[in-house]
């Protein structure tokens, strides 16, 4: 079976006037339009499509890779709104759908979206909605203390930053543990920092406690070398002036700074931090 939305590993089965007709190894078979087709290619190649429906609502591939697929949250823009609904663009001829019960609050054209797009089961259609929290579930973990994951900052809140972890749960980065800008629909790399037993996930930018202190050290070093082998800075320094330069707290700052003191790369004196 070709599921839509998705990516497809198939054989090219014949040529004909439309297009290349692919087929996978049950015999489902998907046109690929003539302006997908590749510049060279024999029957029985294999190639990666992706499968979605196109205007009449018939599934046809496209070597085009979306911003988007079915199952996975997306930062779109809106690029139509009509009196059904608005129309996001993801990166495909035919506009993903989006309807009005399923916007947080009414698109407009010209304004992005975090978005999640699913398989609307009565009409066999793909669709996104805003209400990216209803797609998410903290009911039985998938990640682990310390483990590297995904991160797609959603929105602030009181406490930092809403995030989905590894396109399946919801996290929570606290502003303390913020040392840059972010925006709805970054993409970054975090860290577990803590599960809690109601579900909830704490999550930091660097690694918690002992395991951030190697590639803060890294950071201090190229710092050092883009600076001539000298920083302004010294264990007395303000959180905000380390954060200004390092983008790191002061305790991330400490440990990595103990870490590069006893190995004999730096030189700690009144004035900063010398490189050896």
């Amino acid at each position: 079976m070709l599921t839509i939305g998705e990516y497809h590993t198939l054989k090219i089965d014949r040529d004909t006037e439309p297009g290349l007709f692919l087929k996978n190894e049950e015999g489902d078979e998907v046109l690929l339009p003539n302006k997908y087709k590749p510049e060279s290619y024999e029957l029985e190649d294999e190639i990666e499509v992706f499968v979605y429906l196109d205007h009449e609502e018939r599934p046809v591939a496209t070597t085009l890779r979306p911003f988007i697929k079915l199952d996975e949250f997306g930062y779109l823009k809106c690029v139509e709104v009509s009196d059904i609904g608005a129309f996001l663009d993801w990166g495909l001829e035919k506009h993903l759908f989006v309807p009005f019960k399923e916007q947080v609050t009414k698109m407009r054209k010209g304004d992005r979206y975090l978005v999640f797009c699913y398989l609307d089961e009565l009409t066999g259609r793909l669709v996104a909605s805003s209400k990216t929290n209803a797609f998410l579930d903290n009911t039985e973990l998938t990640v682990e203390p310390f483990e590297e994951v995904e991160l797609i900052v959603s929105n602030p809140s009181e406490l930092g930053w809403n995030v989905i972890v590894n396109q399946l749960h919801r996290g929570l980065l606290y502003k303390d543990d913020v040392f840059q800008k972010l925006h709805t629909g970054d993409r970054l790399t975090g860290y577990v920092k803590k599960t809690r037993p109601d579900g909830k996930i704490d999550v930091t930018l660097q690694r918690p406690g002992y395991r951030s202190i190697e590639p803060n050290a890294k950071e201090i070093l190229t710092m050092l070398e883009l600076k001539g082998g000298f920083l302004k800075l010294t264990d007395k320094s303000s959180p905000e002036e380390i954060q200004e330069q390092l983008q790191m707290s002061k305790k991330s700052f400490k440990r990595a700074l103990g870490n590069l003191y006893k190995q004999r790369l730096v030189d700690i004196k009144d004035t900063g931090i010398y490189l050896k």
